[in-house]
């Protein structure tokens, strides 16, 4: 089993541990447009408690990446992801962190090769 296998099959348990609906075409493609940083422990994951790094989140993936425009909406789709995972959970891995936006913010359709 390949790495990415490893990674993937590490993120879709924990999708169904945490009860979320989310494709494996999303999760797939959320993590080749992540690269390399989904083996890294530290960048695997989202410190939601750290208000620089959920700055970089939305300029780099939701605006650079996603093409939104800058604005509460933003902010508010950051803030229910982290909701969804529970302020508590230390485990907000990035993958899922991404899909979660791409799915609130109706981008999935960048993500899932057709």
């Amino acid at each position: 089993m390949s790495k990415f296998d490893e990674v993937m099959d590490t993120m879709k348990g924990e999708v169904k541990s945490l009860r979320l609906k989310i494709s494996d075409e999303l999760l797939t493609g959320v993590a080749k447009g992540l690269g390399p940083s989904i083996y890294n422990v530290d960048s695997s994951k989202v410190s939601s408690s750290d208000k620089a790094e959920l700055d970089r989140v939305k300029a780099n993936f939701l605006i650079k990446k996603c093409g939104l425009t800058d604005g509460p909406a933003l902010d508010d789709a950051i803030k229910g992801v982290v909701d969804t995972f529970g302020a508590g959970n230390r485990n907000k891995y990035r993958i899922i962190f991404y899909a979660l936006l791409a799915q609130k913010m109706g981008k999935e359709a960048m993500f899932i090769k057709k």
